[in-house]
Parts: C-alpha cells; sequence; structure tokens
C-alpha cells in the first residue's frame, strides 16, 4: 500500500509537552485535511473518549514557548489554545474520523510513534552498553565515559520539536 504523507512530515509535527509526545489538532487537520474546527467538533461530540492522558489543552505558556519556536508564525488568530493528542489519542480519532484518508494518515502516524519509540530506547540502550564498559576500565578512561555520557543527556534532552 502506498503511503499517502511520508514519515518525516509527521515526525516533524510530534511535538514533547508534559513529558509526552503529542501532535497538535492543527497539524492533525492538516494530515488530515479536515478544518481544525471540523475536527474539535468531532471530539467534543466524543469527549468522554478523551482522557487527559489521551488529549489536553495547551496552557498560555505552553502556546507561548511553542510559538516562539517558530520564526514566522503561522498560527494566524488563533481564539482557543490548540489541543495536544498523545499516541492514545490519536488512536481513539481514527474510530472518529473514518473517511479513507484519515485511515491511512492515522496508520501512519502510528508507525512515526513507534519509529521514535525505537529512537528513544536506542539511546536508552547505549547509556547501559557504556556503563558496564565504564565498570570495566579503570580511571584513564574515566574522562572520555563522561564525554560520551554527556552526549546522551544532552540528545534525551527535550528540544521541543522531534523529527530527523
Amino acid at each position: 500500500m502506498k503511503s499517502v504523507i511520508k514519515q518525516e512530515e509527521i515526525v516533524g509535527r510530534i511535538y514533547f509537552l508534559r513529558g509526552e509526545k503529542v501532535i497538535l489538532d492543527r497539524d492533525l487537520a492538516s494530515l488530515y485535511e479536515v478544518e481544525v474546527r471540523t475536527l474539535n467538533q468531532s471530539v467534543k461530540r466524543n469527549i468522554k473518549r478523551f482522557p487527559n492522558d489521551f488529549m489536553f489543552q495547551l496552557s498560555p505558556e505552553e502556546f507561548k514557548n511553542l510559538k516562539s519556536q517558530f520564526v514566522i508564525s503561522s498560527w494566524g488568530g488563533v481564539r482557543k489554545l490548540p489541543l495536544a493528542f498523545t499516541e492514545q489519542g490519536v488512536a481513539m480519532l481514527s474510530g472518529l474520523l473514518n473517511s479513507e484518508r484519515a485511515i491511512k494518515v492515522n496508520i501512519e502516524i502510528m508507525r512515526a510513534f513507534v519509529q521514535l519509540r525505537k529512537l528513544i530506547d536506542s539511546n536508552k540502550e547505549l547509556a547501559k552498553k557504556i556503563e558496564k564498559l565504564e565498570s570495566k576500565y579503570d580511571e584513564q578512561f574515566k574522562i572520555v565515559f563522561e564525554a560520551i555520557r554527556q552526549l546522551i543527556r544532552e540528545d534525551d534532552k527535550p528540544k521541543g520539536k522531534i523529527g530527523f
């Protein structure tokens, strides 16, 4: 089956907020090719399907920080703070939006989340291997291991937008 959207385009729209990987309502609407208003109406009609760990509304501070990451604002005249959907929230949306495109895009979004999870897990595995090596070798390599550990920590810090 031919993909309707590139993984890079999806991954570029995944943000790290409140310790979660999320996609904003406006980005989902764009991917599904529906209006943000339409997407949000579907969610409101089925709000019981979206607990706080599936979807949350950005705080004014989070929205301000997110907007500041973009040199040119494409947010327009936003009246309401955006909704952020976790992986589970996006999966729940698949039951609401039943168009052919929405189904295909949802499959690709799920694949993007899995790809990111694998990437994060591989970083953790690398850190464990370095710890094992460090315990085997003496003081002369301590500086090298500390430098590598510092690089890994910098990769783990949330940078807002997650992508390749």
